[in-house]
């Protein structure tokens, strides 16, 4: 008997709702510390460290920040992109948990001309953001 065959599957929805419970864990602390005021302890970004720019991730902390408050402009500025694709994400997101109640597994499938492009499109967003 291999290791595989002794584990019980998991259920479709553990994965879903672990993210789901993890985001909102991550919302609630994020709600009462401000990513734009120093203090606080929030990890800090790798990316920016090494090169002195501006990390979209860290804009995506700032935007959601902004979101929770009610700053729509100010999301916007802090990531634009990520804001115009939150809607999408959260389609992705709530599919996904939606297939797991449901009891079926659910992966959506991006083909290589998809990566490419969606990782070429933040690429230049980064770049952009930086200079502009």
């Amino acid at each position: 008997m291999d290791a595989s065959s002794r584990t019980a599957p998991r259920a479709p929805a553990a994965a879903p709702l672990a993210v789901f419970a993890a985001g909102a864990a991550g919302a609630a602390y994020l709600y009462g510390t401000d990513p734009h005021e120093p203090g606080h302890w929030l990890p800090g970004c790798p990316f920016r460290a090494l090169t002195g720019l501006l990390c979209p991730g860290c804009g995506g902390t700032r935007m959601a920040y902004d979101l929770m408050h009610g700053r729509f402009g100010t999301a916007w500025h802090d990531n634009g992109l990520l804001l115009a694709a939150s809607p999408f994400v959260l389609y992705l997101l709530g599919r996904w948990l939606y297939e797991g109640l449901r009891g079926r597994r659910w992966r959506p499938v991006a083909g290589a001309r998809l990566q490419v492009a969606l990782l070429a499109v933040a690429g230049v967003w980064t770049v952009l953001r930086n200079v502009i």
